[in-house]
């Protein structure tokens, strides 16, 4: 058994949805049982979300444009991967009907000046419904019995209705035992019927069937959570490009596709912003044992990236240069901080309670200061719960100051390779001074998988290109 999860890309337009099928149909001929998972066509859960978000803000015609928009592209989609007129018909008659919910939930939106997390996650769930409608027709259209399955039937996720503490909408968390028996319960019979399932990605439901998402990109985890619970042999992640690369393409074009990494590899690469695989992707593979395999749907005969519990030995020390620009470095310094018991769980505690996630931690010997990297768009929330949590010491001169330097970016080596061999931090950091790029702070995992450090913004692709050349990562025997 194979999971098969096809990105935005791998189904934004009706050629898109016909080579999807393709290459489902081509599987299917080999012996194989697959369970395909669908994204959203590309660009589609931001025009809804955008449009709804507009509707709370008091615009009554954006969302009525969208849906037109989205209603023409959807059309366009069906005609060009669906031959059979019937067909055809009945399948827009479906979008048309979810289009027509979304109109509706924006126009209650509309009126009522608010866009609540559960709202969204119901106006963001329809991207998946409308595409998996698509891609079944396109499949059966090959002879296929494909049935196409909502999500919300299989994955279970955390909290209540009505229950804003325990709900959590947007990145919702699977509850892995029920999501195990009703998966199985609900996608085993199909299988051994010859049906395959065509599984909404992204979207979930809590135990009282109210709508949840996976967090953006979470298709990739939808995936391996179906692979994890019904025991796949592997799972398939189709996108758009060959593999995990050593680099981004577009900052370094000599960079190379990897052949094959470890898990603990593929999560440093994907939390330190590569945008091939979703980061909570690795979790339920990595319990289970199951490879994840990266293929593009554009270039189906490349073999891509095979990520393993335990890669392959290779010669390649460092595997990956990755990077991520939009951050904002928060400081907090001062001599009073000497010593002092606790200074470090306030500042994240207070940093926590705005719901902001941390990207990067560094602290001088001295205790004098200590410095976390964090979303720019998120910089005066975390100022000012820093200077409320520490109005006294403030006051009282034990903390000196608390600021932020903006226009940052973090930029990471990673490999297995890196553990236990001397000498990494020093071309890395060699390189950089070469070049006379200035290395604002820096960290390393206890782990040793990677060292991630602060750049200013427009030093970041100079930093990562340097670094890839140090390591001789564009020679084609990676």
């Amino acid at each position: 058994m194979i999971v098969m999860k096809f990105g935005g890309t791998s189904v934004g337009d009706g050629e898109a949805i016909k080579r999807a099928a393709e290459l489902v149909h081509g599987a299917l001929q080999e012996g194989r049982q697959i369970v395909v998972v669908v994204s959203a066509m590309s660009g589609v859960t931001d025009a809804l979300l955008s449009a709804a978000t507009s509707a709370a803000r008091g615009d009554g015609d954006t969302f009525r444009h969208t849906r037109w928009t989205l209603s023409d592209r959807h059309r366009e989609a069906i005609a060009d991967a669906i031959s059979d007129e019937d067909t055809r018909l009945a399948i827009v008659e479906e979008v048309e009907g979810l289009l027509s919910d979304f109109e509706n939930l924006c126009r209650s939106i509309h009126i009522l000046g608010e866009l609540t997390a559960r709202g969204s996650d119901a106006v963001a769930s329809l991207g998946e419904r409308m595409a998996v409608r698509i891609v079944a027709a396109a499949l059966r259209e090959r002879g296929v019995q494909a049935q196409a399955v909502e999500a919300t039937e299989l994955i279970i996720t955390n909290g209540q209705p009505f229950d804003r503490l325990r709900t959590q909408h947007g990145a919702a968390s699977p509850l892995m035992e029920e999501t195990r028996k009703a998966a199985r319960a609900r996608l085993l019979p199909l299988l051994a019927d010859g049906v395959t399932p065509v599984v909404t990605g992204y979207i979930a439901a809590t135990r009282e069937g109210v709508t949840t998402t996976l967090g953006r990109g979470g298709s990739d985890y939808t995936a391996a959570i179906l692979g994890a619970c019904l025991e796949a042999e592997e799972v398939w992640i189709w996108t758009d490009v060959d593999g995990v690369m050593t680099a981004d393409p577009r900052v370094v074009p000599e960079a190379r596709t990897l052949p094959e990494i470890s898990y603990a590899e593929a999560a440093e690469l994907s939390y330190f912003g590569a945008k091939v695989l979703h980061p909570k992707t690795i979790l339920p593979a990595v319990e289970q044992g199951i490879p994840l395999r990266i293929l593009n749907t554009f270039n189906p005969t490349h073999p891509g990236t095979l990520i393993v519990a335990d890669a392959r030995p290779s010669h390649l020390t460092v595997k990956g240069i990755t990077s991520i620009k939009g951050l904002s470095l928060i400081t907090v310094e001062g001599r009073g901080m000497l010593g002092v018991p606790g200074i470090a769980a306030r500042v994240f505690s207070a940093v926590a309670g705005e719901g902001i996630s941390v990207l990067m931690i560094s602290q001088s010997s001295s205790e004098q200061n200590i410095c976390f990297v964090i979303r720019q768009e998120a910089t005066r929330r975390a100022l000012r719960a820093l200077e409320a949590a520490f109005e006294l010491e403030l006051a009282r001169r034990n903390v000196d100051r608390i600021w932020a330097q903006e226009g940052v970016a973090i930029v990471a080596a990673v490999g297995a390779g890196m553990k236990g061999t001397p000498g990494i931090a020093a071309k890395v950091f060699g390189a950089l001074g070469k070049h006379g790029i200035n290395v604002i702070s820096i960290a390393q995992g206890s782990s040793e998988y990677n060292i991630s450090f602060v750049v200013d913004e427009g030093d970041m692709e100079d930093a990562v290109r340097y670094i890839h050349e140090e390591f001789d990562l564009g020679r084609s025997e990676c």
